[in-house]
């Protein structure tokens, strides 16, 4: 009696899945302080940002005052926990609209080509020949110093690489088979660009946002320090810095802790922006 041979399935491994780097977790745990901070500032600073207190003024680190108190007898530790939700702002607004426009932007020439793309790639040349920073700093001199004019004019400016990024990778992915087999089912070329080709075109753009939030946060630390940006009694961390540059032989907590907050949050975002690059790199 013979049996009919069965098929045999391959010898495949099985299937593992890609655990988060460690370097990831890290980074998100980091960047729960500082969203407890931003979000919950009273309950955990133990004075207000602003009081004056003269009778405490250059006090050095202590019981009373861990972080120490400025020129005005201000709390740091009070300011510089006041100050995260500050600094939390201009990352973010220093970002999101450059992500949005450029990469909206970049996903639309990339994919129409010819004249669109001629265009802006035009006008981005146009916008790189000048030093990033000192673009900036000429059109907050212009505008007036301030917050919003500090945004206005990284948006006017930061888009550029967001257009790069998301440009180049729609031009590769428009030539891949799944975009080429969308168009031969009939799919009308805007479902190809938004539901196939962008979603995959953009990530770069998205590793690189949060690598772009921390370098954020040292441009609104930098112009703070230059008197661009965050104007005094603001509690951040820039402006903070720039007050105790005149203490630093006699009082060198009122710029080092506000240093450190910087560096804190500048690794925040890096770790996970190498995070994200490590977890969204295809698989071989």
């Amino acid at each position: 009696m013979t049996t009919a041979l069965q098929p045999i399935a391959p010898n495949t491994p099985p299937t593992t899945r890609r655990m988060p780097k460690p370097t990831l977790l890290i980074g998100l745990l980091m960047l729960l302080v500082l969203l407890t901070a931003a979000f919950v500032p009273r309950l955990l600073a133990p004075y207000s940002p602003t009081d004056f207190d003269y009778n405490a003024i250059l006090q050095p680190p202590n019981a009373t005052h861990p972080f120490g108190t400025d020129n005005f007898g201000r709390d740091v530790l009070s300011r510089v926990i006041h100050g995260t939700r500050i600094d939390l702002q201009i990352a973010l607004f220093t970002t999101m609209f450059p992500f949005i426009f450029g990469s909206l932007l970049g996903a639309l020439t990339g994919f129409l080509g010819r004249w669109s793309d001629a265009l802006v790639g035009r006008i981005a040349d146009i916008v790189v020949v000048f030093p990033f920073l000192v673009l900036v700093i000429a059109i907050v001199a212009v505008l007036g110093p301030g917050l919003t004019n500090m945004y206005i004019a990284v948006s006017a400016v930061g888009w550029v690489t967001y257009w790069r990024l998301v440009r180049g990778e729609v031009l590769a992915q428009k030539k891949a088979e799944y975009a080429q087999a969308a168009r031969v089912l009939g799919y009308s070329p805007t479902r190809v660009l938004l539901r196939h080709i962008f979603p995959n075109a953009v990530t770069p753009a998205v590793v690189y946002l949060m690598t772009d939030m921390s370098l954020g946060i040292l441009l609104g630390a930098s112009l703070g320090y230059l008197g661009l940006g965050a104007q005094p009694p603001t509690p951040e961390w820039g402006v903070m810095v720039a007050d105790g540059k005149n203490f630093m032989a006699t009082a060198w907590w009122i710029s080092t802790f506000p240093g450190l907050a910087l560096t804190f949050a500048g690794v925040t975002f890096s770790l996970i922006g190498d995070g994200l690059a490590d977890a969204l790199r295809p698989r071989a």
